[in-house]
Order: structure tokens, then sequence, then C-alpha cells
């Protein structure tokens, strides 16, 4: 547990480093979907129906803003371990003390830590520019966000699975933040089967805590385990499917392949 700690501590450092030395691509990121937020903004004033025009607006920045997160967390392992391929360090992660799925865990906990500042920076830009203040509760958004960052590890631990044996994905990675944006864009009440896909439950949940104003006592049972059930089911299954591919790509020789 202490060695655990001491990479959590060790990879969330390297991640603000990175973040700082890199100002300019940090910078380029943080506008790059401001812009994205404004050009929304502007298409629903001018296209959309004027009395659902601030509600509209509020659930753009909440879907907006986990379009981001969710991007950064589900590609952040498979960005990394296609970049140590490339690099030709992928196998030295592999010869360390810890396992390599933990060591993976670690810089996921240090790039949500450092990230999460930059989204709640993001929100509050994005309330200030649209004139609409969305109903921020801790108390009910905190337990949803943690059951819902249970299924985004869990979904990024297939997709690291993938980049150990295929290397190369980033066409996928790329394609992939389009279905990010239909699972956090699309609300359960229009395509109820989406309660299936991981943490859309939970960017629902938040949604409603958010714009209508709910606390944890105006949800259903049902409500809770839809939530509960996605984290555990997509945090276990996904670092199965990982650990399963890590063996086969040492058993084929293919960590050290790009």
């Amino acid at each position: 547990m202490t060695a655990f700690l001491s990479v959590l501590k060790a990879n969330t450092m390297m991640e603000f480093i990175e973040l700082k030395r890199y100002k300019a691509n940090t910078i380029s990121l943080l506008l790059t979907f401001y812009i994205i937020f404004i050009a929304m903004m502007f298409g629903i004033q001018v296209i959309g129906d004027p009395s659902q025009a601030d509600t509209n607006i509020q659930f753009v920045i909440v879907n907006y803003i986990f379009w981001y997160f969710a991007m950064m967390v589900l590609q952040s392992i498979g960005w990394t371990i296609s970049d140590e391929a490339m690099k030709g360090t992928l196998e030295q992660l592999f010869m360390s003390p810890i396992s390599p799925w933990k060591i993976f865990l670690a810089r996921m906990f240090g790039m949500i830590s450092n990230h999460f500042v930059l989204v709640v920076f993001l929100l509050f830009v994005s309330m200030a520019t649209a004139g609409q203040w969305l109903n921020l509760n801790p108390v009910a958004i905190i337990p949803i966000l943690i059951l819902t960052l249970a299924s985004m590890v869990g979904t990024a631990y297939i997709i690291a699975g993938m980049a150990l044996i295929f290397k190369q994905i980033s066409a996928f990675l790329q394609i992939l933040q389009f279905i990010i944006a239909a699972l956090t864009f699309v609300p359960l009440s229009v395509a109820p089967y989406m309660v299936l896909a991981p943490f859309v439950k939970g960017v629902d949940m938040t949604r409603q805590v958010m714009i209508e104003g709910y606390v944890l006592t105006d949800f259903t049972v049902a409500d809770f385990v839809w939530l509960i059930g996605n984290a555990i089911v997509y945090g276990i299954i996904g670092i199965a499917i990982y650990i399963a591919c890590e063996k086969y790509a040492m058993k084929k020789g293919l960590l050290g392949h790009y």
C-alpha cells in the first residue's frame, strides 16, 4: 500500500509538471473546449426554442464538461501505453515490483486529480459566459461522481488492454471522442437502453442534480442500483479484460513490439 501511494504521488506530480511545463498545449486544450461550448451556446440561441434556451444551455454545460472529463479518463491509459511503446520504454514498466495495472491506475488517478481542477475552471467560466448558474451541491454530486468514475476507469482499462496488444490505436481513440460525446449528450429519457452503457447513468443523475436541483433522496432505489451496478460491473470487467490482455501480450512477447 505504501509503495502504491508513492507511485500515486509521483504520477500526480508528473501530470502536474507536464500540464505546467507544456502550458501552450494545456491552454489550447481549454480554449478548444471553451470555443466548442461557445459554438453550441450560440447555436441554441439562433436555432433553438427561445422558451427552452436557458434549460438547453444548462444541459450543454453539464454535458460538454462531462465530455471533456470522460475523454481525459478513457483515453489516458491508452495514450500512455501507445506512447511508452513508441519510445521503447513499455517493457520497463513491466519490470517494476508493482503490478503494471496498479501503475496505470496511479497515473489515471494523477491525471484525474489534475484535470478535475481544469474541469471546475471550465465549468465556472462556462456558467459565467452563459449567465446560467447550475446547482452545485457537493453532497449529492460527489458520491454520484465517484461511482461514475469507477465505470469510466473500468472502461479505460478495456482500452488499455487493446493498446497493449495492438499498440497503435490512435485512430480508435479519435473515433472514441464521438462515442463519448454520444454517451454524454444523449439523455436517458430519449434512449433508455443507454443505461447499460458505462457512466451514462451517472451523467444523467448529475444532470438532474445540477439542472433540476435534485438531492440524493429524490432518486429512487432503482437509480442507485443502476449506478452502483454499472460501477461494479464495468470496474471489475475492465480490470479483468486488461489483465487477460496483459497476460496474452507477455505470452506472445508483444511488449517490446511497436
